[in-house]
């Protein structure tokens, strides 16, 4: 997945598909150790994309944060 795809995507829909990439994650691991996964990779990649996700994730967060604190500064002064 592009790191574009995923700044498109909303935050409660990132956090449903992260949701869901765990899941498969568990999948992927379960049928390794099975010898029944061919492509390997596939692992990698699932991991990667989590962790793309959950790093636009944090970022939206600490925007948001920053955004809430300047108005409380700006409600103060």
């Amino acid at each position: 997945m592009k790191i574009y795809e995923i700044r498109e995507m909303k935050s409660d829909e990132l956090i449903r598909r992260i949701e869901e990439e765990e899941k498969n994650i568990v999948d992927l691991r379960f049928a390794h150790q099975l010898k029944q996964l061919t492509n390997t990779a596939k692992l990698k990649t699932a991991r990667r994309d989590i962790s793309k996700m959950k790093t636009i994730l944090k970022q939206r967060m600490a925007e948001e944060e920053k955004t809430a604190a300047e108005k409380i500064e700006g409600a103060e002064a």
